[in-house]
């Protein structure tokens, strides 16, 4: 399976925004935005001057590194939302946030996509019951997500149950505390997506 190896921070800083990667770090001083709030490179601190084309591709890697998706996916994923009724960029963003791995971040049972995304592989949660193990699982409406009998003695889901007490869910996810499991009530709309994203910009590269 490919995977990035990288630095995430280096990612942020190319950016040019918070990209919360690595959960709490990107709330504390030592988040590498704060610290160097330039692009990563020998050139880095140097003024720079986005064509249009360059300034959609920034859009598309951004969604891309938010998400942890390779441009393989990616593209698969807009194809699909290019093929579906409605607006395309819209498509798009509702085919990620229903992402497996994105939903577990969601909800609060990690405290980042990356960690919810090796949750996952490690079997710690089911849907409907069954055991899914695959982050690019696309979850449907009235799906029941719940973390896995056997883990949930495990100091990982503890330590989780402590931050879900103050967690602030999307309306289209709920969470019922005495089951311990999370409710799919409805599919995201554009409205659920808080992330500072122009999918309009995504459409137009990939539409040339």
């Amino acid at each position: 399976m490919a995977k990035y190896n990288g630095s995430v921070c280096r990612l942020c800083r190319r950016e040019g925004i918070k990209l919360f990667l690595k959960a709490n770090r990107c709330e504390t001083a030592k988040c590498a935005i704060e610290r160097r709030a330039y692009p990563p490179g020998q050139h880095g601190q140097r003024r720079s001057k986005f064509s249009e084309y360059g300034v959609q591709l920034r859009e598309k890697q951004k969604v891309r590194r938010i998400y942890g998706v390779l441009e393989k996916q990616f593209r698969k994923y807009f194809e699909i939302a290019d093929r579906k009724k409605g607006v395309t960029g819209h498509n798009l963003l509702q085919l990620l946030e229903r992402r497996f791995d994105n939903v577990i971040y969601r909800l609060g049972f990690a405290n980042s996509r990356s960690a919810a995304r090796q949750l996952v592989r490690h079997n710690h949660f089911t849907v409907n019951g069954k055991k899914v193990n695959i982050p690019s699982y696309i979850i449907r409406q009235g799906d029941v997500v719940s973390p896995a009998k056997n883990k949930i003695e495990k100091s990982p889901w503890k330590r989780t149950e402590e931050t879900l007490k103050n967690k602030t869910l999307p309306q289209w996810l709920a969470y019922d505390e005495d089951k311990k499991q999370g409710l799919v009530q409805s599919l995201p709309t554009r409205e659920d997506v808080n992330i500072p994203i122009e999918e309009q910009l995504i459409v137009e590269l990939y539409s040339r």
